[in-house]
């Protein structure tokens, strides 16, 4: 089981931290582009990049922003809205540590979380809040059963 979702069923509150990683790779900008369309050049052709001031090919600032899922798809949250700050460019090959902290939540689930996106160097690249619904109650107690029976849905297991 997800430790993120053990985490959920156990119950959350405001001050708890979630941390995912990964290292973004030009097949996973090439699958983003397909699924999003997003054809930009910066993302594919160096020179038009270099135009920008930028070294190098990056990344999709969404694909990248998409951390959030994982550990929101984890918990369960209910997402009504995300608020992205882009601050430094993400390569190919970079690796990116998502952390995640619940800063406010009330008796029914509505939360609200911030989250900060480092690469390997140690640089902010990308910072976001993110609000929502978090289960409660009866919402935990199908992803307890879900559990039980092995979740089947989930891919992170």
């Amino acid at each position: 089981m997800s430790e993120i979702r053990k985490r959920t069923i156990a119950g959350l509150k405001a001050g708890d931290v979630f941390n995912v990683t990964r290292t973004f790779t030009e097949a996973d900008v090439i699958a983003f582009a397909h699924i999003s369309r997003d054809y930009n050049p910066i993302h594919f052709e160096r020179r038009f990049a270099g135009t920008k001031g930028i070294s190098g090919l990056i990344c999709h600032g969404l694909l990248v922003g998409s951390m959030l899922t994982e550990i929101g798809g984890q918990i369960g949250w209910l997402a009504s809205g995300v608020n992205y700050k882009f601050s430094k460019p993400v390569h190919y090959n970079d690796t990116i540590t998502c952390t995640l902290t619940i800063t406010r939540m009330d008796e029914k689930g509505k939360a609200a979380a911030k989250a900060e996106f480092v690469n390997q160097h140690g640089v902010l690249v990308m910072q976001a809040e993110l609000f929502g619904i978090i289960p409660m109650g009866s919402d935990r107690e199908v992803l307890k059963t879900m559990v039980e029976e092995g979740d089947p849905t989930n891919g992170m297991q």
